[in-house]
């Protein structure tokens, strides 16, 4: 069937569906219900026992999920007011406690607490599949932890590493993201019950009052909706600073995904290291040969757009006027959504991509082979002294060849024939076998990556890892489109 209006494509291609049922409506609503019982179960255990009663509460719990989304809708549209409208319409359900629902609270007190409790459950899921692409990496790396591969630095040959201590790299930007995501969900505290500027005087006056039990009621609402922190001191919001902080602590994690799926592009440009490919998978609608690495790419433009939130997040948080001003309201339905929207999709591509990468020896000897010759000229050099040769004549010879043999390889695409060259040049006391045996095998070339790798995964990530068994959920990485 043809679909006549725009589909978000997060939604239609890109995210979960735990993640997609989070930001719902449905979620939302039910969740300002669950504010509204809890306000009021707090007032009934506080002592306002002569407006509330045990039936108004029975009776508002019974009906949290039992909305009629049409009556809510058709009533806002004629009062231009979204809780007020909801409010109206929990009445129709709950008539005996309808004088008493959203009582002393303004609008922010469910809207506030509802999307605090919403991103707490979404970062939680963030964190699960965080975990998951760093165990899914960590496998990775332990299986290669000592193949040679060249490195590169300026994206030009350097000295070789191996590939399971470059990936070491990748996981410890995300232990890092982990790290600020943990430490951002302890500042997410409850916006609780504040009133309309933050004073509490209406909640004052419900209590005759009492100071004391409207400190109660605040902590005790805060408490029945999972908090165990409540923000001493709000507007009529809780801060928009915290979505701030919530936007950068996302878009770190864009920030690495986007540097991992940059890497592996220019990688499988090389042919050494790519993306899964599946068995049906078309790479190219002109070129059938074609391997693109779509998943990457695909990363690295969500990747680039979660980046660029945190900018309407500081501009939304530092045009707040005094106690609230209502400009955040629009963006912010569209850009906290899209924030966690985005953090899922990519990491559903990057726990896609790491749990199956490939890898190809023969590329990666091939690449080294073609530039170990030159940087095993220092040694040859060295060897050449013990033998009794002039240092600086050895540097002479070796750098002479050196360029003759990289302007043929540049120029003429030949084969790295350094080693023939110097085994013919009578001035170096070596034979090709001897020059050859100089050089050796890739890995002495490549230090204490090995090692670095076992430290590493022993010393940090498995830790980490079996600390969090219990918080890892099994994630459901394929791919829709």
């Amino acid at each position: 069937m043809l679909r006549e209006i725009y589909q978000e494509p997060l939604v239609s291609r890109y995210t979960s569906r735990r993640m997609q049922e989070l930001f719902s409506e449905r979620t939302r609503f039910t969740t300002w219900r669950k504010c509204w019982i809890a306000l009021a179960e707090a007032q009934y255990e506080l002592g306002l026992t002569d407006l509330i009663t045990v039936d108004m509460l029975d009776e508002m719990r019974a009906n949290q999920n039992n909305i009629d989304y049409d009556l809510a809708a058709a009533k806002e549209k004629e009062i231009r007011h979204d809780v007020m409208a909801h409010v109206f319409e929990f009445g129709t359900k709950c008539p005996k406690a309808e004088g008493i629902i959203h009582l002393g609270a303004t609008s922010q007190f469910v809207v506030c607490n509802t999307d605090l409790i919403i991103q707490k459950d979404g970062l939680s899921l963030i964190r699960s599949s965080l975990l998951q692409v760093i165990k899914n990496l960590s496998d990775f790396c332990q299986k290669h932890k000592s193949l040679p591969t060249l490195g590169f630095t300026h994206y030009q040959p350097a000295q070789p590493t191996t590939v399971g201590k470059r990936n070491t790299l990748y996981i410890q930007d995300l232990i890092m993201d982990l790290t600020y995501l943990d430490f951002f969900l302890d500042q997410i505290k409850a916006r609780g019950v504040k009133g309309t500027v933050g004073t509490q005087a209406t909640f004052l006056e419900l209590f005759k009052g009492d100071d004391k039990k409207v400190r109660m009621l605040d902590e005790l609402v805060s408490r029945k909706l999972g908090f165990s922190k409540t923000f001493a001191v709000t507007g009529q919001t809780y801060t928009r600073k915290l979505d701030m902080k919530l936007a950068e602590t996302l878009a770190g994690i864009g920030a690495s995904a986007h540097k991992f799926a940059v890497d592996l592009r220019l990688l499988s440009n090389l042919k050494v290291q790519e993306e899964p490919f599946e068995k049906n998978q078309t790479g190219s609608s002109a070129m059938a040969y074609k391997r693109n690495p779509m998943r990457c790419e695909r990363m690295t433009g969500l990747a680039r757009k979660l980046m660029g939130l945190p900018q309407n997040f500081a501009a939304t948080y530092s045009n707040q006027w005094f106690e609230r001003t209502l400009d955040d309201s629009a963006i912010r339905r569209m850009d906290i959504p899209q924030a966690f929207l985005l953090t899922d999709a990519i990491l559903k591509l990057y726990v896609n991509i790491s749990s199956d990468m490939v890898v190809f020896p023969k590329q990666i000897e091939k690449h080294l082979l073609a530039e170990l010759p030159f940087m095993d000229t220092e040694k040859i050099l060295m060897e050449a002294v013990k033998k009794g040769k002039s240092r600086q004549e050895m540097h002479e010879v070796i750098k002479e060849h050196s360029l003759i043999s990289g302007k043929l390889v540049k120029e003429n695409g030949q084969e790295n024939d350094l080693l023939q060259r110097l085994a013919q040049d009578d001035r170096i006391p070596f034979s090709l076998d001897q020059l050859q045996a100089v050089v050796g095998d890739f890995s002495q070339f490549t230090g204490r990556a090995s090692a670095q790798t076992s430290e590493y995964l022993d010393e940090i990530v498995y830790p980490l890892l079996e600390k969090n068994t219990d918080r890892m959920e099994t994630i459901d990485s394929s791919l829709s489109v």
